[in-house]
Order: structure tokens, then C-alpha cells, then sequence
């Protein structure tokens, strides 16, 4: 099957089954989403979405999280994944807001990598989710789903997933496509048992024709 052929077949059936698709990650403004991703990192969403509801009354603005420390911040967030570290990475990010920023989150990739705690993924999940502009942030469903569905030419890392997608998927599609390949990642092309019995993508898998269909 022609790369074309295989995009095209996937990205038609996701338009049809998941014409809605977006972040499950809780928040209300950019700043709390910045705070929510950064939280997110080798993190599932729902332990997320259980911890920021206190963590966002207790710093509703960059401005009092400028103002606190990691050893404060940390008693909010111990329960994710390398709390020391994000703790250290979020009251960073708000002074960094602040006094570069003038306290608005920024709107582009460059800018955004500046920020402690903040990637070129969490950058690309910012801009396009509260900016709406055409980025591909790859985490590990995407990086997994695209090398599977075949999407990729086993990418070995995640800037050449996103190089890969953004060439082959339409622009004005990007945005959704990158929540398709995470909540397709999440709950059916699971990491150790990816449940092809309930996908509707095997036409156009090269992971379920090179495994099943061959046999």
C-alpha cells in the first residue's frame, strides 16, 4: 500500500468516527494547561486531572506561583512522576513568565522552549490547542501509533515522527489529528497488547497486515 493510499484511508475514517477529539487534560486558561502539560510528562492524564484542581486554587495566576517555591509547590504535586524535578520546573516557568513574558504564555514554539520544564512537545500541545495553529506534538502514543499504522518509516525519534506527519498530514488538520493518534494510543493501539480485535484502522495497518493478515 502506497503511503498516500494509507494516510488518506486513515485520516477519513478518523474524520468519520472521532469528529471530535481533544485534550483530556483539565484546565481553564493557557497558563493552567501549560501547568497541566508539563505535569503530564510520563504521567497519565487522570492522576493529572486529581491533583490540579487543588494546585490551581492555591496558584490561580503565574504571578502567585512566581512568588512560591518548589518545596511549596511539591506538597501539591507529589503524587505524579518526578515531583522534585516539575516542582522545580513550574515556579522556573512562572518567573521566566514573568520577567520575559510579561505574564502571558507565548504563542510559539521558540518562545515556549525557553521556559524550564516546557519541550518542543508540551510547546507544540500549547500552540496548537490554545492557539490553534497547524503542530504535531508527538508523545509516546503518537511516536508508538504513527510507527505501527505506518505512518512513519520507524522514526527513531519523536522530531522525526513530527517532520513525518506534518509533510503527509493537511494543515488544518494537524491539530485533531495529533488528539486521533493519542486517544487512539490510550485506549485501543495499547504498548504491550494493542487491541486489533476492536480497531477500525486494519485496512490501512501496516502493523495488523504485517502480523495477522499475512498469516
Amino acid at each position: 500500500m502506497r503511503k498516500k493510499e494509507r494516510y488518506q484511508g486513515v485520516i477519513e475514517w478518523f474524520t468519520q468516527h472521532m469528529p471530535v477529539a481533544e485534550t483530556e487534560l483539565h484546565y481553564k486558561d493557557p497558563f493552567q494547561l501549560l501547568v497541566a502539560v508539563i505535569l503530564s510528562a510520563q504521567c497519565t492524564d487522570k492522576r493529572v486531572n486529581m491533583i490540579t484542581p487543588p494546585l490551581f486554587e492555591a496558584f490561580p495566576t503565574v504571578e502567585v506561583m512566581a512568588v512560591s517555591t518548589p518545596e511549596v509547590v511539591y506538597e501539591y504535586i507529589k503524587s505524579v512522576s518526578y515531583p522534585n524535578n516539575k516542582a522545580r520546573h513550574l515556579v522556573g516557568m512562572a518567573r521566566m513568565l514573568l520577567s520575559e513574558f510579561g505574564g502571558v504564555v507565548p504563542s510559539n514554539v521558540e518562545e515556549l522552549t525557553k521556559l524550564p520544564g516546557v519541550g518542543r512537545k508540551t510547546a507544540n500541545v500549547i500552540v496548537s490547542v490554545v492557539f490553534d495553529k497547524p503542530a504535531m506534538a508527538v508523545d509516546t502514543h503518537v511516536f508508538r501509533v504513527s510507527n505501527r499504522l505506518g505512518l512513519t518509516n520507524n522514526s527513531k525519534t519523536p522530531l522525526e515522527t513530527e517532520k513525518e506527519l506534518v509533510k503527509n498530514i493537511p494543515e488544518n488538520l494537524l491539530a485533531i489529528a495529533h488528539h486521533w493518534l493519542i486517544l487512539h494510543g490510550r485506549y485501543v493501539c495499547l504498548a504491550r497488547k494493542p487491541k486489533c480485535e476492536e480497531c477500525g484502522l486494519t485496512t490501512w495497518c501496516k502493523y495488523f497486515q504485517e502480523t495477522y493478515a499475512s498469516k
